[in-house]
């Protein structure tokens, strides 16, 4: 196996990348492939670099803020670019990037195309509740979909839950404003109608309950996703911060605090994107992982775990499989 890492994209690149990479080899049995600028990024390499690593000279890079077709357009030997023709010319079968999220799901989508059968790609979120966690798409790469997508996003998430969380015949559910099967817009209500036809799906969710019930896949449109997504992240910030501006600075009252910070460790754990490290663009011929921008060297290292797991479970290839399996007749 083989994993093409981006180490110009993200906020703190290419530090934090080639510094996730290095704590992320010893564990690896994959190949990793570090694409970028030599001179830029071979700074942070150690005189002797792992065994399992590779250096791909990439001149350009694409910023943050770049709009993600001109990049595509007219930057043709970009990390990102070059990341992706390494899957498309068989060379790795994954790429991972921190950088632009439109950038890096826009040109995996062009060099890749979709897996037959799938309409709109989707990236795919880990999420805690009580239950051990559970998986929302689409998180940000469809926007405008028809409800027949959702049907889709529904197969590959359960896909995931299997191959990554180790789910057993994983059920879906619809993101709603209630549970009742009437409920929503005209969307939710002809997605619902879909989605009801398959013995694994569950019925609708509401926000407040996907945290709390036992859930495993969750599906939606990106622009809602998204914003169930970042509001999340923000509220566990808030959480932590004002846990932390009520602890008192002087050492007698802060030894008062130690029990409840035994306490808030494994939720802020639970919480922490760098955790997971990365999220799944699914229903594409090659595994594209998409990281956050602001990724720490941890939250790579997982990123780049999470891959490999990915590609020893076969992800694409279940994908793959299971939408010709369920929607193979209706696609044609």
């Amino acid at each position: 196996m083989t994993i093409a890492l981006d180490v110009m994209g993200g906020d703190h690149a290419p530090e934090a990348i080639v510094k996730g990479a290095l704590e992320a080899a010893p564990l690896l049995k994959s190949k990793v492939l570090l694409v970028g600028d030599e001179k830029k990024f071979s700074q942070f390499l150690p005189a002797q670099l792992p065994a399992n690593f590779e250096l791909v000279h990439a001149s350009q890079s694409v910023e943050m803020d770049e709009k993600p077709m001109e990049a595509y357009r007219s930057k043709r030997d970009s990390s990102l670019m070059v990341a992706a023709k390494l899957v498309k010319d068989g060379l790795a079968e994954a790429m991972v990037s921190a950088g632009n999220t439109g950038a890096a799901s826009g040109t995996a989508l062009l060099q890749w195309r979709q897996i037959d059968g799938v309409h709109r790609p989707a990236i795919v979120s880990q999420l805690p509740n009580k239950h051990g966690g559970f998986v929302l798409l689409d998180a940000g790469a469809s926007p405008d979909v028809d409800p027949e997508h959702l049907v889709e996003f529904a197969i590959m998430g359960r896909a995931y839950a299997q191959k990554i969380m180790g789910r057993q015949n994983p059920k879906v559910q619809l993101l709603n404003i209630g549970e009742e099967p009437g409920k929503g817009n005209a969307f939710a209500k002809r997605a619902y109608s879909l989605l009801e036809q398959h013995p694994w799906f569950a019925g609708n969710v509401e926000g407040k309950d996907m945290l709390s019930k036992p859930t495993d896949v969750v599906v939606c449109d990106a622009f809602v996703g998204n914003i169930v997504l970042k509001s999340l992240e923000g509220l566990a910030e808030l959480i932590v911060d004002s846990i932390k501006n009520e602890v008192p600075t002087s050492m007698p009252a802060k030894l008062l605090y130690w029990p409840v910070k035994k306490v808030t460790r494994p939720l802020r754990k639970q919480m922490d994107y760098a955790e997971v490290g990365g999220s799944p663009l699914l229903g594409l011929n090659g595994l594209c992982m998409i990281c956050h921008g602001r990724s720490s060297p941890k939250a790579i290292k997982n990123a780049l775990l999470m891959t490999e797991k990915a590609l020893q479970g076969q992800l694409v290839e279940t994908i793959r499989e299971s939408v010709s399996n369920e929607l193979g007749s209706t696609h044609e």
